[in-house]
């Protein structure tokens, strides 16, 4: 199984202490070309809100920078929060995206806010906040209005999503989801299925709402087989001990998060790694990182494989959060060269940022 592995990256444009959100973002797009010229599959950027430790709140207009600066690989969101949003707006910023870039678009969406409560009430003022019973038929408008098939019987018959077909190829649509709702939706849908491992807490249940997808898929005009995505949480250093010590930030803000500090922009490696010296501060940061991979090349790529396994894909999504933007880098060129160096990822290492369908 482990032969044909496809790598791609999910970058949430992580905020350095002492950096800046505007430097996050250009780090996010000089990403993006390192990772196309090493033979990434997708470049998928997140969406958060009134967050210190994020820097990416539009998805839609960071795709669109990264693929004006790249040729090959594909681009989209991870995801929008179209709770947020009328299915026909989004429908037509991504058509827009697929107009310049035919065939390379990509479109995750979540129901998740991206944020707190009151901030997610903001987003939508005067508005009220979206219902997110009806999230499923606003994936089902989305559809309609990127495919120009409104049903006639619809409401907004006739309405079309500019500049509306032909499109040379429609964005494609993937659900985005840490737990068995979005899995069955998908599902019934079906759409493709990205499963959020990196987020952390919910790791342990991941393979079973993977294989709850697979046992509930129906095909469809967009899919005819499931197609599942894991993005994990992966770090990768020269050695296991640099790991480790690097790995320290992200271990240290997650712990942040989950004790309420959600705003806390990453600390320096110097600085977090001294936390571990307190024995109670490393045993919850321990508790809520179990799921960060993090390791040397070989450690690292065992243990990616053994996530496949587990979840029954190799269809792998990797996020990479160290505090420096150089390690973030080395991180991923030393996980494509081992997965490359054992013939076992899916790239045409002649061709780099072509890989195999």
């Amino acid at each position: 199984m482990a032969r044909g592995v496809t790598l791609s990256v999910v970058d949430q444009s992580p905020v350095r202490a002492g950096g800046t959100a505007a430097e996050a973002l250009q780090e996010t797009v000089a990403l993006a070309q390192r990772a196309e010229a090493l033979g990434y599959r997708r470049y998928w950027v997140a969406e958060h809100h009134n967050s210190g430790t994020f820097a990416g709140t539009a998805p839609e207009i960071l795709a669109g920078q990264i693929a004006a600066r790249t040729t090959t690989i594909r681009v989209g969101s991870a995801g929008v929060m179209l709770t947020h949003y009328a299915a026909l707006k989004v429908a037509e910023q991504f058509c827009i995206l697929a107009s310049f870039y035919p065939g390379r678009i990509d479109l995750g969406i979540g129901r998740a806010p991206g944020s707190d409560q009151r901030t997610a009430a903001a987003l939508v003022d005067p508005k009220p906040m979206a219902d997110v019973r009806h999230f499923p038929q606003q994936v089902l408008d989305l559809l309609a209005f990127l495919h120009d098939k409104v049903p006639d019987e619809h409401r907004f018959a006739g309405i079309r999503a500019q500049p509306g077909p032909p499109l040379a190829a429609a964005p494609e649509v993937w659900l985005l989801g840490s737990s068995d709702y979005s899995a069955q939706l998908a599902a019934a849908l079906g759409l493709p299925f990205a499963f959020a491992d990196f987020f952390g807490y919910a790791s342990d249940q991941g393979p079973d709402v993977a294989q709850l997808y697979r046992q509930q898929f129906k095909p469809s005009e967009y899919l005819k087989e499931p197609k599942l995505n894991v993005t994990l949480q992966v770090l990768c250093a020269d050695t296991d001990e640099r790991a480790r010590f690097i790995g320290s930030s992200k271990r240290l803000q997650v712990a942040q998060s989950r004790t309420g500090h959600r705003r806390q922009p990453l600390r320096p490696p110097e600085e977090a790694y001294q936390v571990f010296s307190n024995p109670e501060a490393a045993s919850l940061i321990a508790s809520v990182t179990g799921h960060i991979i993090e390791g040397g090349p070989e450690t690292v790529r065992r243990e990616i494989l053994d996530a496949g396994e587990r979840y029954g894909t190799m269809d792998i999504g990797l996020a990479t959060t160290p505090y420096f933007f150089e390690d973030r880098v080395r991180s991923y060129e030393l996980i494509a060269d081992v997965f490359g160096s054992y013939g076992t990822i899916a790239i045409d290492w002649a061709h780099p940022g072509h890989t195999e369908s």
